[in-house]
């Protein structure tokens, strides 16, 4: 449980630090970082490239820390990530703005925001192993979700802590209140450095390191390439959906409710809001149905949700209905969650333990880049080309396929035998 909790607090504090970024890049980083005389529209653009940037940092940041946690251990790893997004946040909040000191300010925040994106890459691999591999064999998925419960947390807490500034007015905002959040995250930092420093190191690790007949492998990630390259792959395959369908059911979708249907940005917001919720609240308990009826099990149901109510989640947008637009981002979010809450499991025991840290963190990353980056990009593109919702709905389908396809196909490790497959 302390490694659970650990797990927990760490990645919520990395998941807030991440969508702090977010929020401000969407509300005030445009106008402050760019060139006043710009099109607010390509400042807008602009800031949403450097929020970019931390996601294509991630499958570095996977490879760094997997290295050294399959070589040193998860602990170590762990204390450096969130470090580092402690100290690169923090000083997001301490930057000049465009108008003081001119281009320096958004190269400065460009390569902040790429090591928050190096810390947050190799942060979700070492929590997921830590809460997996301390966990006895009977409740692995349900530990396991513990870290996942840091993104939802995360993104809450970030949402709350701008509405609550932004309440203040928006000169506020502007001036200098948008600093607040980064500037205060250091106060978590140290609650989670804390926690961290008091678990101790993976049993899984430990017993790895002292049965072996040999030093570590000087190179996880070579390791992981030729022994596992498969397993790599199905990796990347089973993710599209957990890691990729989340931005289309959030930021695609809030995009196209505001734009296309012309609903209010806060009639969507209190309903993702109201999702996000939904979605903190049930991942444990998903999990524990996962150990108790089957993990892989538990998440195909999730993608069959995902993908009945992938035209739904999109129609009843239209009738402009409170009740129905939150209960049915609500039932999404609650498939997601089928799907997400036990990827911790699905995915740690794709990989044995020499290389699990390596592996796990580059199949995450490579997917997030992949289909968390490029998703609510390709279907604007999409909905630009067609001038319909439909192929949107197919292309969130077709992940759903992919994703149950890859899942069956993938091997599973027990950490005491041989793989078997599912």
């Amino acid at each position: 449980m302390r490694a659970a909790l650990a797990a927990f607090v760490g990645t919520t504090i990395e998941w807030f630090d991440f969508y702090i970024y977010a929020t401000a890049a969407g509300l005030v980083f445009g106008s402050l970082f760019f060139p006043a005389d710009a099109d607010p529209m390509i400042g807008l653009m602009a800031s949403f490239a450097t929020f970019s940037v931390g996601f294509f940092a991630r499958p570095l940041g996977g490879v760094l820390f997997g290295h050294f946690g399959d070589r040193l251990g998860r602990k170590s790893a762990l204390v450096t990530t969130l470090l580092m997004m402690g100290v690169a946040t923090f000083a997001v909040g301490l930057l000049p703005t465009y108008e003081q000191v001119g281009f320096l300010a958004p190269l400065l925040l460009v390569l902040l925001r790429l090591v928050q994106g190096v810390a947050v890459g190799g942060e979700w691999g070492g929590a997921v192993l830590m809460a997996v591999e301390h966990a006895p064999a009977h409740r692995k998925t349900f530990y396991g979700a513990f870290a996942q419960l840091g993104n939802p947390a995360g993104a809450l807490l970030a949402t709350g802590a701008f509405g609550v500034i932004a309440s203040w007015g928006s000169d506020v905002l502007y001036d200098w209140g948008w600093r607040l959040p980064f500037l205060g995250s250091i106060l978590l930092v140290l609650v989670g450095l804390f926690i961290r420093m008091r678990v101790e190191e993976s049993p899984v690790f430990a017993a790895a390191q002292e049965s072996s007949a040999k030093e570590p492998e000087s190179l996880p990630l070579r390791d992981a390439v030729r022994s596992s390259w498969r397993s790599l792959l199905l990796g990347v395959g089973v993710l599209p959906v957990a890691v990729g369908g989340y931005y289309i059911v959030t930021t695609f979708l809030q995009a196209y409710s505001v734009t296309e249907i012309g609903l209010s940005e806060q009639l969507v917001l209190n309903a993702l809001t109201a999702a996000a919720l939904l979605e903190l609240l049930v991942t444990l308990g998903v999990s524990l149905l996962g150990d108790r009826y089957g993990t892989v099990r538990m998440v195909l149901i999730g993608l069959a949700g995902v993908a009945l109510l992938a035209l739904p989640q999109f129609l009843v947008l239209e009738t402009g209905s409170v009740v129905l637009i939150v209960l049915m981002l609500c039932l999404m979010r609650l498939a997601m969650s089928a799907v997400y809450g036990p990827t911790a499991r699905v995915l740690s025991q794709m990989f044995p333990p020499r290389n699990r840290y390596t592996s796990i963190s580059l199949s995450y990353q490579v997917a997030g880049a992949i289909f968390g980056g490029l998703s609510p990009l390709v279907c604007t593109a999409l909905l630009a080309a067609t001038g319909s919702i439909l192929p949107v709905v197919g292309l969130l389908v077709l992940m759903a396929a992919l994703s149950a396809f890859c899942l069956i196909r993938a091997p599973r490790y027990q950490d005491e035998q041989l793989p078997t497959e599912v």
